[in-house]
C-alpha cells in the first residue's frame, strides 16, 4: 500500500505526517523517541492510517516556545486527529508514543476503538529511568551530554536497543541522525523533565477505567524498559491480551516482523 507524506500548518507549525488509506476506522500511530513516524512506514503499508511526527521530532515544529510535556503531546494527538476530522480511532503507540497515547484514552476514550501498546514508557508504580534519562534530567549536565553527542554515540545507543546487529541500517541512522537537531535534543530534555517516575505514576491514575480491546506487545531484551511492565499494563487495562517478544528489544518489530503482522491482525478484528 502506498504511503504518502504530508504537511499541514497548525497553531503548534508546522506538522508534518504520513498517512495510506483504510477502510472504517483509521490507525494512528505515534511513535516514540529521538525517532519519527518513519518507523512506522511498514505499519502503514499493511493497515493504512495516519503517523505524525510528534512536535519536537522529525520535521514536525521544534519551537523553544512549545510545551514538550507528556500532557502537552497529548494535546498535540488529539488535535491533530480533530484537525484532520477523523473522530475515532485505533490507537497505537510505542515508547513515548504508547504513554501519550493512554493519556489521549483515559481523556477521551470513546474515541478510541483499539489499544495497542509497544514498549511504552511506563505509567506504572515501581518504574525508574535509565541512567542516561536521568542525565537528561539534571540541568546543566544534561545539556552538555546532549550537546555533545556525536553521530556515532547515537548509533550506538539505539543500536543498544536492538537485539539484531542489522536493524539499523546507514540510511535509518542518516535519517535520524538528520533530525536529531537543536530542536528535537531540546525537546528531549524538557520532555524528560516533566516527567518524574512519581509523576508518570500520577498519570496512570486511572487507567484501568479503560475498556477497549488492548494489546501490549513488549521486547524483552528492552534494554530501558523492562518487560515486567508489560505485564502490568496487562493487568492494568480492561480486555487486554500480552503478547512478550523473546528476541527482541525496544523496537520490537525491527528484530521480529512478526510483531507487525500481530498488530494488523489484531486491529483488523471485528
Amino acid at each position: 500500500m502506498r504511503v504518502d507524506e504530508h504537511t499541514i500548518t497548525t497553531d503548534y507549525g508546522p506538522v508534518y505526517y504520513r498517512s495510506a488509506p483504510t477502510a472504517g476506522t483509521p490507525p494512528l500511530y505515534l511513535h516514540g523517541v529521538p525517532t519519527s513516524s518513519a518507523d512506522w512506514t511498514p505499519f502503514l503499508e499493511r493497515t493504512g492510517g495516519v503517523a505524525p511526527d510528534l512536535i519536537g521530532f522529525g520535521r514536525s515544529a521544534k519551537g523553544g516556545q512549545l510545551d514538550y510535556s507528556p500532557e502537552a503531546l497529548a494535546d498535540f494527538a488529539g488535535r491533530f486527529v480533530s484537525g484532520l476530522g477523523i473522530d475515532r480511532v485505533k490507537l497505537i503507540g510505542h515508547g513515548w508514543g504508547g504513554a501519550i497515547g493512554l493519556l489521549l484514552a483515559r481523556r477521551a476514550p470513546a474515541r478510541i476503538e483499539r489499544l495497542v501498546l509497544i514498549d511504552a514508557v511506563p505509567l506504572l508504580q515501581g518504574f525508574v529511568w535509565s541512567r542516561l534519562a536521568r542525565v537528561w534530567r539534571t540541568p546543566l549536565l544534561g545539556e552538555l551530554v546532549m550537546g555533545s553527542t556525536t553521530r556515532s554515540l547515537l548509533a550506538r545507543e539505539l543500536r543498544r536497543g536492538s537485539v539484531r546487529p542489522d536493524t539499523w541500517t546507514g540510511p535509518r541512522l542518516a535519517t535520524v541522525w538528520e533530525q536529531f537537531d537543536q530542536g528535537t535534543q531540546r525537546a528531549l530534555l524538557r520532555l524528560h523533565r516533566a516527567a518524574g517516575e512519581s509523576h508518570l505514576a500520577e498519570l496512570g491514575a486511572g487507567l484501568e477505567s479503560l475498556q477497549m480491546p488492548a494489546l501490549v506487545t513488549w521486547g524483552e531484551r528492552d534494554p530501558w524498559f523492562a518487560p515486567k511492565f508489560a505485564d502490568a499494563y496487562g493487568e492494568l487495562l480492561g480486555q487486554t491480551r500480552v503478547k512478550r517478544v523473546p528476541d527482541a528489544g525496544h523496537w520490537p518489530w525491527l528484530d521480529e516482523p512478526s510483531v507487525i503482522d500481530l498488530v494488523a491482525g489484531f486491529l483488523a478484528e471485528p
